[in-house]
């Protein structure tokens, strides 16, 4: 397949209201808990990413009757639930794609059948390390099987799991929620201890499903043996997605967007906490629940950003979105510091090096270290990068373009779409000068703006 090139102008002036896409991470988790809940779950505003199909594809696979219902004018998913003893042994491999979310909780699922499963990805995803989820389902009883820690994962019949007491050693939503999926299904009861706060959604969510949950401090506790009760969610805008924006928002001179019903989880707004401290001009209004989670209507407006500290604390709940402040960092005044960031070295690429090569690219100047960098302000130059994949530098540095010297073009953005299918029209919408090379290909968001 031929892949996807952006070529982005520099741009002023951006201005509109926008719903940007839906969360990943709650979709992914909407359909894993609905799928094995007892009953009829409805889904609105699932997001429509390759990810998240990847998600339903795999439960489809597994007789789980999924079905895209729009009868109230909004696109909505219905997942009939087969109860917790009732998915089926799928006919081949469940192929995640690019989703290191769906693969590590769908291995948590896994563990915990009563027949045998392997789970494999794309290429950019078989190369990250699923280590730190093999050690904690194996000590519950799993018995997976791996090419060095990698996928393809290959997980035996499971002979009844029991609950341990885990300390994670890295703060990771994704591994806490593998070792809880697991939990379902485990004898006795399972404690998941974080070392930093993490984005809480399996936990908010299986409450939703009426499972009970205990989060006591860094503690999450979990008894294994009682049901999931169908439920409708509603799926709020992603933060993570609403990053892009926001960082256009505030380096692109004279410009002012309206994100509407962005959720704001308290887990989730890292990223709001770094760029406040930076000097950015980001008002939330209409705030509100909407499926349980806290939502607000983001309006955000150009901004004199000043360059600060970013620790590790700051990045657990900030993760995915260090790519996009990175960016902020360049076009601020003076030196910005992210430490304790060395989990992006095992993300869709390494993202610590990615975004370093790619500011030094654009004239920025950038010293890389283990666990993070140090960005010093300047001027972007007009230039070419590449993102190696992974959707969230396309993203970036589709940003950063806006306020270079001249045309940025940026290589390999066809995964784009695993997150944020209709990035490209969205950003056409707010003034950005960006257009496509798809190769001809076609697909989501390859319609050229200019």
């Amino acid at each position: 397949m031929s892949d996807m090139h952006f070529t982005v102008l520099p741009s002023r002036g951006l201005s509109g209201r926008l719903r940007v896409a839906s969360d990943k991470s709650i979709s992914h988790r909407s359909v894993i808990l609905g799928a094995i809940a007892d009953g009829t779950t409805r889904i609105e505003n699932l997001l429509e990413g390759e990810d998240v199909l990847a998600t339903v594809d795999a439960f489809r696979k597994m007789g789980v009757e999924i079905d895209r219902d729009d009868r109230e004018g909004q696109p909505a998913y219905t997942v009939n639930g087969v109860g917790m003893d009732g998915l089926r042994p799928p006919d081949g491999p469940l192929d995640l794609g690019n989703s290191g979310t769906a693969f590590r909780l769908i291995a948590g699922l896994m563990s915990a059948q009563p027949f045998a499963s392997t789970l494999v990805g794309d290429e950019s995803l078989s190369k990250r390390p699923m280590s730190r989820i093999i050690e904690p389902l194996a000590k519950m009883g799993a018995r997976i099987d791996s090419s060095d820690g990698r996928p393809p994962l290959r997980i035996a019949a499971a002979d009844g799991l029991c609950g341990i007491r885990y300390r994670l050693p890295v703060a990771s939503a994704q591994v806490k929620s593998a070792i809880l999926l697991a939990a379902l299904k485990a004898d006795g009861e399972t404690v998941v201890v974080e070392p930093r706060a993490t984005r809480d959604h399996t936990e908010t969510l299986l409450a939703g499903f009426g499972y009970p949950v205990s989060v006591s401090g860094p503690e999450i506790r979990l008894e294994g043996g009682h049901s999931l009760t169908a439920a409708r969610v509603e799926v709020p805008a992603d933060l993570s997605s609403a990053a892009f924006f926001i960082v256009a928002a505030l380096i692109a001179p004279d410009s002012r967007l309206r994100l509407d019903s962005v959720g704001i989880n308290p887990r989730r707004t890292g990223i709001l906490d770094i760029l406040e401290r930076m000097g950015a001009d980001i008002r939330l209004e209409n705030r509100r629940w909407q499926g349980g989670e806290a939502v607000a209507d983001l309006v955000v407006s150009s901004s004199e950003l000043a360059g600060c500290d970013i620790s590790g604390a700051d990045v657990a709940l900030a993760i995915d979105e260090i790519p996009v402040i990175s960016v902020a960092a360049a076009a601020a005044k003076g030196e910005t510091v992210i430490h304790g960031a060395e989990e992006l070295r095992v993300k869709e690429s390494d993202r610590i090096s990615t975004v370093a090569q790619g500011l030094e690219r654009l004239g920025i100047g950038v010293r890389e270290r283990p666990d993070g960098m140090t960005i010093r302000g300047g001027r972007f130059h007009p230039g070419e990068i590449d993102s190696h994949g992974d959707h969230r530098i396309a993203m970036a540095f589709s940003v950063a373009a806006l306020v270079a010297g001249g045309p940025v073009r940026i290589r390999n953005c066809r995964n784009v779409a695993t997150s944020f299918p209709n990035f490209t029209d969205l950003a056409a919408e707010t003034g950005m000068r960006i257009s496509v090379d798809d190769g001809g290909a076609g697909g989501a968001g390859s319609g050229s703006r200019d």
